[in-house]
Formats: structure tokens, C-alpha cells, sequence
């Protein structure tokens, strides 16, 4: 399974070094609990080498939810040790992409290049097949930006 590091940080956490075409990307949701910590991982998934990724919540629930993390465990990638987090917590720096994931108006302004806002239902309390279809979706959006950037 891919992990995150040992010391429980993210995958990819330090700055990229000068003249790095390595891209920030970061993913907000309210509770920083399913859908961008799903983005986060198929960020790592996908861009690996090539983005460091963030995730947040504009209202962190504090816990990352255990359907998002068996979900993740079906495709190979290990959540158990992401941290729900709050968007204070992220680095104060520019990214190339900032996604909003239906959080709307509690998002604040984010410094980055690229905004988008995908307007995708919470899977919080959906069946497993539902849950799937979302996560599903998160990973086609994710690999879409990727090429994007």
C-alpha cells in the first residue's frame, strides 16, 4: 500500500526544489474528512513526482471517515494515517490549482493560479456503491487537472 511518510506527514511535503516543475495542488471540502482527502490521495496516486499535494476543510471534522478510508484501502492506497486539517494548517503559499469540492461560500479566497469548483455530493453517508461512484469520480477529475496542469 502507499503510505504516507513515517513520520505520518503527507507524501511530497517539502517545497519543490528551484526550478522544480513539481505543482502544488490543494483540495477543500467542509470537513476535510472524504472527498479531498480522496482527491489528495489519487493526487499522490497519479502525480507522483510531478505535484505535492494538500487537502483541508473549511470546518475539519477532525477525523477522516472510515468509508473513505476502506474505499481507498480497495485501490491499494492506505488513509488511516491522513489527519483531517484545517485550512489554517496548509503552507502560506501560491498553488497551481486550488479545487473546492462543494464547500461554497465558507471557502475563503486561496492564493492559486487555477480555482475550480467541482460540485460533487458528500459520500459521507452513502451506501458503499454510491461511496465508490464518488470516489470514482474524484479520481477521474484528479487525473483530468493533472493534465491539465
Amino acid at each position: 500500500m502507499l503510505r504516507p511518510d513515517s513520520k505520518g506527514d503527507r507524501l511530497l511535503t517539502s517545497a519543490p526544489p528551484a526550478g522544480s516543475d513539481v505543482k502544488r495542488v490543494l483540495f477543500v471540502c467542509i470537513e476535510n474528512s472524504n472527498r479531498s482527502q480522496m482527491a489528495e490521495a489519487f493526487a499522490h496516486i497519479h502525480g507522483q513526482g510531478r505535484v505535492e499535494a494538500y487537502s483541508a476543510g473549511s470546518r475539519p471534522s477532525g477525523r477522516i471517515n472510515p468509508a473513505a478510508i476502506r474505499s481507498m484501502a480497495e485501490l491499494g492506497y492506505d488513509l488511516s494515517s491522513h489527519r483531517s486539517q484545517s485550512l489554517d494548517e496548509i503552507p502560506p503559499t501560491e498553488f497551481a490549482a486550488a479545487v473546492t469540492m462543494g464547500c461554497g461560500d465558507s471557502c475563503p479566497a486561496l492564493a492559486a493560479r487555477r480555482r475550480e469548483a467541482w460540485d460533487i455530493p458528500d459520500p459521507k453517508s452513502m451506501p458503499p456503491e454510491q461511496f465508490r461512484e464518488i470516489r470514482d469520480l474524484i479520481e477521474t477529475r484528479v487525473r483530468d487537472l493533472l493534465t491539465r496542469l
